[in-house]
């Protein structure tokens, strides 16, 4: 078991470290992510001293703000904690940085003044303290690091496999994965699932002696603190009526993953906007994520967004199961397609690809769907990947139709598609003419879903020619993609 968590952003602040020249760095994400715990990390890895500044645990060294004088904010902060801070010698942390505004408009004047510096902010709750207070981000002064759950191959990490890590983020469409090692990811991914990426979560997993599947107590007693946690937070960006609004959404929430979000599915008994405004704070806190609706006609997907329809996510797959009260054993002894009706594998696919970009980047989801009598079609995520507008779809099981990926496929006349399933990975052409008489030709990348993480590499790589198609090599396609449908 590893002793201390290692993240894969971790490679990002080591690069943003090594520049000459940098601005300061806001790490952006909910509570629990982990914001703290890759900082410190970062810091014992780099070989620097780390000051910790919790503006929120401190309040009183948010005084040291009250000019915008860099060297001064640093010599302040340096009596006040007894700790030097030094050029290239000193991580500065200012942890919780949305509880003193000014601290937050100080950092212009550090990327102007003290570029040299190592200066790292973060903040749970940045987008609701700038949206009630009227404060801007110092845009162009600072970078953002978007920070999400503990992806699977963290996790495999974590539990003391690096090598099976290892080998999905250098898997190759030309190799097989054997049936033995495919069978082992499917049980280790099930893990991930109850377990979810919260470090603290992650930990507790790793560090129970003698820990067995099924035996996730200590798991749990975390994942039931972290609920609480959040609903205490409910109270610092919201009140009265709308405090409840609030839990009652959250509360629905991880019940409505995988379907499009209907506010009367959370209740009739209020307002649609009011639940609207509710969702609005969960999504600014990034305990729920919108999966916008999309034309996909080409790129920027944001381009044709319909704002009226969406799907929603919640921040990670571990705490849905919590909610859901799904534990390993559900996991385990009921086919995959079967539990919540594939829910759990969306959210887990969903949650990968909207933290798979690069980590400065906003994270942004996107779905399609076409509603029309007797022809309604949806297709689980779109993706833009080079240049191509590429669409996914999530099985939880071996097979599934495949209908509505086809209906994308003909109206994009996409060359490329992708499908997650519990199969082994394959590339295969298909071409077939489809109920309405029309016919297409293109390619589906089937990876199973323990490659979530990888997609966006697999599919880049998908144009190379030495990569073998199925349906060429003289292998049997998956069925579904044998039959027309």
């Amino acid at each position: 078991m590893a002793d201390v968590l290692e993240r894969n952003e971790l490679r990002h602040l080591k690069e943003w470290a090594g520049r000459d020249v940098r601005k300061p760095l806001v790490v952006r994400g909910a509570r629990q992510v982990g914001k703290s715990t890759l900082v410190r990390e970062f810091a014992r890895a780099s070989g620097m001293s780390l000051v910790d500044i919790n503006l929120e645990r401190d309040p009183e060294l948010g005084e040291a703000f009250a000019g915008n004088d860099p060297a001064r904010i640093v010599s302040t902060l340096s009596l006040m904690t007894g700790q030097p801070i030094a050029t290239g010698e000193s991580v500065l942390f200012l942890d919780e940085i949305q509880a003193v505004p000014k601290a937050l408009a100080a950092l212009r004047y550090f990327h102007e003044e003290m570029p040299g510096l190592h200066v790292v902010a973060a903040g749970s709750l940045l987008e609701l303290a700038l949206r009630e207070r009227e404060f801007s981000m110092p845009v162009g002064r600072v970078e953002f690091l978007h920070l999400g759950p503990m992806d699977f191959e963290d996790f495999l990490v974590a539990v003391g496999r690096p090598q099976l890590a290892e080998y999905l983020r250098s898997f190759s469409l030309d190799e097989d994965v054997p049936d033995a090692l495919h069978r082992q990811y499917l049980d280790l991914l099930r893990q991930y699932w109850v377990v979810g990426g919260l470090p603290e979560a992650v930990s507790a997993y790793v560090s129970t002696p003698g820990v067995q599947p099924g035996d996730f107590a200590s798991v749990a007693r975390v994942q039931q603190n972290v609920l609480a946690a959040y609903r205490d937070d409910f109270s610092k960006y919201s009140h009265g009526r709308l405090r409840d609004r609030v839990q009652l959404v959250f509360d629905r929430l991880p019940g409505m993953v995988g379907r499009k979000f209907k506010f009367a599915g959370v209740s009739r008994d209020h307002r649609a906007a009011e639940l609207a405004d509710a969702l609005a704070h969960l999504c600014m806190a990034r305990v729920a994520w919108r999966v916008r609706r999309t034309a996909a006609n080409g790129l920027p997907l944001d381009a044709e967004v319909n704002e009226r329809y969406f799907k929603c996510l919640t921040m990670d797959v571990g705490m849905m199961c919590a909610a859901l009260r799904l534990s390993v054993i559900d996991l385990g002894h009921e086919p995959l397609e079967l539990v919540n009706n594939g829910a759990v594998a969306e959210q887990y696919v969903g949650q990968h690809l909207l933290m798979g970009g690069p980590p400065y980047e906003t994270p942004a989801l996107h779905y399609w769907a076409r509603e029309a009598r007797n022809a309604t079609a949806e297709v689980d995520y779109v993706l833009g990947i080079g240049r191509r507008v590429v669409p996914v779809e999530v099985k939880a099981g071996k097979t599934g139709s495949l209908r509505s990926l086809h209906r994308f496929v003909a109206e994009k006349s996409s060359d490329l598609a992708i499908r997650f399933n519990a199969d082994t990975p394959s590339l295969l052409r298909d071409t077939r003419r489809l109920a309405d008489g029309s016919e297409i030709d293109y390619r589906l990348l089937s990876l199973p879903l323990y490659l979530a993480g990888q997609v966006r590499r697999l599919a880049g790589l998908t144009g190379h020619p030495a990569h073998r198609s199925t349906a060429a090599s003289g292998c049997p396609a998956p069925s579904e993609a044998m039959n027309p449908q």
